[in-house]
């Protein structure tokens, strides 16, 4: 068997868990190939970036992971910084709803009520439309004849307008940045739909889940402290484990300021040019970039269409640093989302970094991050500097009343980089790929527009395509005799 070559474009999280399990899989099934990780930017890591300005632990991107999903704990326990794990402190969150912060109703588990008592007890519902939230439990099934939803049709058909609007909805577009509206339920959380099949009312359904994890998790025990948080970090900062995969593929493997112009098919090979002049052929290439440059590299192809259909969203992060003696309304908890409804605010979200992730600020400092910028409403991550740390000082001092400017702020702008799963996502995905084994073999597009956004999803999506390419790979070596 000659030695195939495997091109890796995007250094983003995706692309950086494929060059893993690649070199990994490589190494041990002792498999004739060459890697390579092609990244535009003089940086890796894509969207994860910690900042380490003035002694704080500043996340510009994403700050943390869920704990239940496995594939990204498995990465940093491969990558040797399992001991630099940590969890989230627990504490209150509210939902900021028409200038008032109302804490999250105890027992809702991503707005679904499995708690009778703090439900009704809220205020941030209005009788009738926690009466409207209880038809649930009677409702019929909101998905018919097994098509696709938005996730705000089916939980308005489950819960009500009022419960989507002030609780789903802000909790559900902090993950997203997004319509609820347009938004796939297929794509975004399948479980639900399950779950509707087998229990029909949600509420049923997720306090039997509950129930289910409960009788298989050992018990805290009298005086063990808080329970832990549902979200992991590490000490140093997500970009440590960015530096961490880097290190363990090498300078051989790692190409940076590589930005790829054109992608050529040559017979059962890819021609890559490169904005510099560089050109490489490959047997397999996996892209990882976002979806719309994919769309460039391969629109002469009919494979590739959906790709020019998907939506984004821009969005942007803004970090603030202040003494803590400048906060004159300190407030329980670790952040708060925003209702749309809320219309006077600018921030979609404000997490208390200091009290959520203890490793984050220095002894004395407050540290808080907003996030600015949804779909439809992204004209704010245009502004200038000045202005977006205005209007954001504007809305924190509204809740918090804090004295004086920030010690040091630093705001990141995502532009387009929230890819929208709109409804029929999972479908068109499928026939994507399907187009692309018979018109483009050996080429994978992967990454967060495609089958999850979050670290974890993504770290999946490149295993698995790292994976896919090894079992080609030690069919050809046996069909070889190797």
């Amino acid at each position: 068997m000659s030695k195939k070559r495997i091109a890796i474009v995007g250094g983003g999280i995706t692309g950086l868990s494929a060059a893993f399990y690649l070199q990994k899989e490589v190494k041990e099934k002792k498999l004739k190939a060459e890697i390579m990780l092609y990244e535009s930017s003089s940086r890796l890591g894509g969207n994860i970036q910690t900042d380490y300005s003035n002694g704080f632990v500043s996340e510009l991107g994403p700050d943390s992971y869920l704990a239940r999903k496995n594939s990204m704990t498995q990465l940093i326990k491969d990558v040797g910084l399992g001991e630099d794990l940590v969890y989230n402190s627990s504490g209150k969150s509210y939902i900021l709803h028409e200038g008032s912060l109302y804490p999250m109703p105890g027992g809702a588990i991503m707005g679904i009520p499995t708690q009778w008592g703090p439900f009704l007890g809220t205020k941030l519902f209005s009788l009738s439309g926690k009466a409207r939230a209880a038809g649930d439990l009677f409702l019929p099934r909101a998905i018919k004849n097994g098509k696709d939803i938005s996730l705000g049709h089916f939980f308005r058909k489950r819960l009500g307008n009022e419960v989507v609007d002030r609780l789903i909805d802000p909790l559900l577009s902090g993950i997203y940045a997004g319509d609820l509206d347009r938004i796939s339920l297929r794509a975004t959380f399948p479980h639900f739909e399950q779950m509707e099949k087998k229990y029909r009312s949600m509420i049923v359904g997720m306090k039997s889940s509950i129930a289910k994890q409960q009788s298989v998790a050992p018990s805290r025990g009298p005086g063990k402290g808080k329970p832990k948080g549902m979200f992991l970090s590490l000490k140093r900062g997500l970009q440590s484990l960015v530096d961490a995969v880097e290190n363990s593929l090498g300078e051989s493997i790692v190409k940076k300021n590589a930005r790829l112009l054109k992608i050529q098919k040559h017979d059962k090979q890819y021609m890559l040019r490169f904005e510099d002049g560089r050109t490489d052929i490959v047997d397999y290439l996996i892209l990882t970039t976002p979806h719309k440059i994919s769309y460039d590299l391969l629109r002469d192809y009919s494979a590739v269409q959906y790709l020019k259909e998907i939506p984004a969203t821009s969005v942007a992060t803004i970090v603030l640093a202040f003494p803590k003696s400048a906060v004159k309304k300190d407030i329980d908890g670790t952040g708060f989302v925003v209702s749309k409804k809320t219309s006077d605010y600018s921030i979609t979200a404000c997490t208390w970094t200091h009290k959520k992730w203890m490793h984050s600020t220095p002894e004395g400092y407050v540290s808080l991050r907003g996030y600015v910028g949804r779909f439809g409403e992204d004209d704010i991550v245009h502004k200038s500097d000045e202005e977006i740390l205005s209007l954001v000082m504007k809305d924190l001092n509204q809740i918090m009343e804090i004295e004086g400017e920030p010690e040091h702020f630093r705001i990141t702008r995502w532009k387009e980089t929230m890819p929208q799963y709109e409804v029929g996502h999972v479908e068109r995905i499928k026939e994507l790929n399907e187009g692309l084994h018979r018109e483009l073999p050996g080429l994978f597009i992967t990454g967060a527009s495609f089958e999850g956004i979050g670290l974890p999803d993504c770290i999946d999506q490149g295993k698995k395509t790292a994976f896919n390419i090894v079992d080609q790979l030690t069919s050809y070596s046996m069909e070889a005799g190797d």
